[in-house]
C-alpha cells in the first residue's frame, strides 16, 4: 500500500482546502522534524545517557529530566531559524522565547509541552510532544511579541497535535479539518499517513483517572465515577473499564484510538482547585484534537475551548472523549 506522506497531506490542505497556509505548512514540518529527534533520544534511554533527573526543577516547580530539558532545545533550535516564527512558549520555561533578531521572522506563535508523562521515562512507557499553533494578533505587527500576545482562546489555534513515543512513533495532527495520524518509517525517515479521519465514538464503556484521588474530588465527579463502578446494575446500565497511563499523551492517544473518557479534574486540594493540567500547552491543543474527531472537551461547566487564558500557564480541569459521557459530567456539574 502506498501512503501519503505529512508534506503531501499538508500541500493537499494547503491547495485544496486553504485549511492550513504556506508557512503554517512549513511550520507543522519542521515540529515533525524535531519530534523525529526527540523519537531518536527517547528511544536510546540508558546508551544515550538520557535517563534521570537534572535536580533542578521547571517552571511549575517539577523535577526535570534529563530528556525534558533536551526535548525543550531541540524544539527551540529547531524552529529558531525557519522565518515562520514571531516567538515560542514552552511549559519548561518561566515566560516566552522570541525568535532572535538575526533570524527572519513570522506571523505564528509555538507553543509546546516539550515531553509530557516524562515521570515514565525511566520506567520505558509511552510518552509525548504536544504542540499548539497561533496566529500573532493584528495588533502585535511592527512591535516587540509580548506574552500577552499568546494568551488567546483554544477556539483561535490554527493546528494542533501530538507525537506519541512507543511502540511505535505517531503524530496525531489537526489543521482545523480533522484527525490525522501519521506514523513514523524509520527506515525512510518519512510521516506516512496511516489513520485518517479519526473518530471518537460517541459513547464508550472505559475512563481514565487517577483512582488515589477520589477523596479529593469534586460531588460531580464522584457521581459519575461511583454510577461507572455500579456497572450494568447502576444508573448507566453497563460495565466500565478503567484505564490510567499517567501520561496524558498515552491516555488521549488510547481514547482516540478506541472511545473513552479521560479526566484529570480539579480537586479539593491546594494544588488542585484550578487543576493540574496546563490550559495552553495541554488541555486547549488536546481539545482542539477531541472535537475535530467528534467528542467534547470541558473543563466541568464549560468547554475547554472558549476559556480566555489568564496566565501563561494558568491550570484548568480536564474532561475529555466520548461526547456522550463527556455531556454526561457536564450536565453533573451544571447542576451541582
Amino acid at each position: 500500500m502506498k501512503y501519503k506522506t505529512l508534506t503531501q497531506y499538508l500541500v493537499e490542505q494547503q491547495r485544496e482546502h486553504k485549511a492550513v497556509s504556506a508557512d503554517v505548512r512549513l511550520l507543522i514540518e519542521t515540529v515533525s522534524r524535531a519530534c523525529k529527534a526527540i523519537s531518536h533520544a527517547v528511544s536510546k534511554g540508558a546508551l544515550g545517557g538520557v535517563l534521570g533527573s537534572l535536580g533542578t526543577e521547571n517552571v511549575q516547580g517539577e523535577v526535570q529530566k534529563k530528556l525534558d530539558v533536551l526535548s525543550n532545545e531541540i524544539l527551540l533550535e529547531a524552529n529558531e531559524w525557519g522565518g515562520n516564527l514571531a516567538a515560542m512558549a514552552s511549559e519548561e520555561m518561566q515566560t516566552i522565547h522570541r525568535i532572535p533578531n538575526h533570524y527572519p521572522k513570522g506571523q505564528n506563535l509555538l507553543l509546546f509541552d516539550p515531553l509530557d508523562g516524562s515521570s515514565n521515562i525511566d520506567v520505558n512507557v509511552s510518552i509525548g510532544t504536544i504542540f499548539s499553533v497561533l496566529q500573532a494578533p493584528a495588533e502585535a505587527a511592527g512591535r516587540e511579541i509580548a506574552e500577552a500576545d499568546f494568551l488567546q482562546p483554544g477556539t483561535r489555534q490554527v493546528a494542533a497535535g501530538y507525537a506519541v513515543y512507543g511502540p511505535q512513533t505517531m503524530l496525531v495532527l489537526t489543521v482545523g479539518a480533522g484527525v490525522m495520524g501519521f506514523t513514523l518509517d524509520r527506515e525512510m525517515g518519512s510521516w506516512l499517513l496511516t489513520h485518517e479521519n479519526i473518530r471518537l465514538p460517541e459513547q464508550t464503556a472505559e475512563f481514565a483517572i487517577n483512582m488515589s484521588n477520589m477523596r479529593h474530588w469534586e460531588a460531580p465527579v464522584r457521581r459519575y465515577i461511583d454510577e461507572c463502578l455500579q456497572g450494568e446494575t447502576g444508573p448507566l446500565g453497563k460495565n466500565y473499564n478503567m484505564r490510567w497511563i499517567a501520561s496524558m499523551v498515552a491516555d488521549v492517544h488510547r481514547i482516540l484510538t478506541r472511545g473513552g473518557v479521560f479526566m484529570y479534574p480539579r480537586d479539593a486540594r491546594a494544588s488542585g482547585r484550578k487543576g493540574k493540567l496546563r490550559l495552553m500547552y495541554e488541555a486547549n491543543p488536546m481539545s482542539f484534537l477531541v472535537e475535530q474527531a467528534g467528542g467534547r472537551a470541558v473543563d466541568g461547566a464549560g468547554r475547554i475551548l472558549d476559556i480566555q487564558p489568564e496566565a501563561l500557564h494558568q491550570r484548568v480541569g480536564v474532561i475529555l472523549g466520548s461526547r456522550e459521557e463527556v455531556e454526561r459530567l457536564q450536565r453533573y456539574h451544571q447542576e451541582a
